[in-house]
């Protein structure tokens, strides 16, 4: 089945576009961008769909608007379904962020507004994340409602901060800036005016996102590397070393490999196709 035959995204809860090698995925539920069982379905819809369309490199997710990345899950939604439907709208989230992160295609995540809750735990499902300086406060606040960081959180956050850091900020459900954020490594950048120099987040992002497309990067050795990491260190050392080989052997058969090895020898500037 090709990308043009596959269905589209079941809403518009998950804004789907391609430009470029990439594709752009906007969670949509204004004012806040919370997120349903319904929006789970169409974040995963469009995670499969940017999988599968071989002109996708790699995939920004971002949140509508410019207050919000993501909110995290929806309290009312919450407070009108039974537990055995917390259970499986949990493990249906999980699974759909588990995709995202094994997805052999970078995820860059935009945060343009506040990422709190579920929304951070979308975020670190992505493998970059990009934070527009001011916009918002990021965190794990879920304590406050009794409940804990269940769509992942306890899980990422520790292995990005640390077990110690991770259990302080979730017992304490502190909001941080983006800044406080970035010192703990749980954010890659923050970007000001001076970055931004007069150009929007959101198309600095894209011009960003373009560094990992071919012709400038073998898109293809970039999805590998993610999958070596995201898988290989949940492994053994010695079972992460046999996924590197085995993903070392795929590239190795690949037309990028032999053009920046004959770019190389020959001392010029490669151009990658991502095959």
């Amino acid at each position: 089945m090709s990308p043009e035959t596959m269905s589209p995204p079941a809403s518009s809860l998950c804004g789907y576009r391609t430009e470029g090698g990439i594709a752009f995925l906007e969670l949509n539920d204004p004012p806040a961008n919370t997120y349903t069982y319904e929006m789970m379905r169409a974040l995963d819809e469009a995670i499969l769909k940017a999988r599968f369309d071989e002109n996708v490199h790699v995939i920004v997710l971002r949140g509508a608007g410019d207050k919000f990345f993501c909110a995290g899950a929806n309290i009312k939604m919450l407070q009108t379904v039974n537990p055995v439907f917390k259970y499986y709208f949990c493990l249906h989230a999980n699974e759909t962020l588990n995709r995202l992160e094994q997805t052999p295609k970078l995820v860059i995540a935009a945060l343009n507004g506040h990422t709190v809750g579920g929304g951070l735990e979308i975020a670190m499902a992505a493998d970059i994340r990009i934070a527009r300086k001011g916009a918002g406060k990021i965190g794990l606040p879920e304590v406050s409602l009794g409940v804990l960081p269940g769509t992942g959180g306890t899980q990422r956050l520790a292995r990005l901060c640390g077990k110690a850091r991770a259990i302080d900020l979730m017992v304490h459900g502190k909001l941080m800036s983006f800044d406080e954020a970035a010192a703990m490594g749980l954010v890659n950048e923050v970007w000001d005016d001076a970055v931004l120099a007069g150009r929007s987040f959101a198309e600095t992002v894209h011009e960003y996102a373009r560094q990992f497309t071919p012709p400038h990067k073998a898109s293809m050795a970039v999805g590998r590397i993610k999958r070596a990491v995201q898988s290989g260190s949940e492994m053994s050392f010695g079972d992460g070393l046999a996924v590197e080989r085995e993903l070392q052997q795929l590239l190795f058969e690949s037309h990028d490999a032999r053009e920046g090895i004959a770019a190389n020898v020959e001392k010029r500037k490669p151009r990658f196709t991502g095959k």
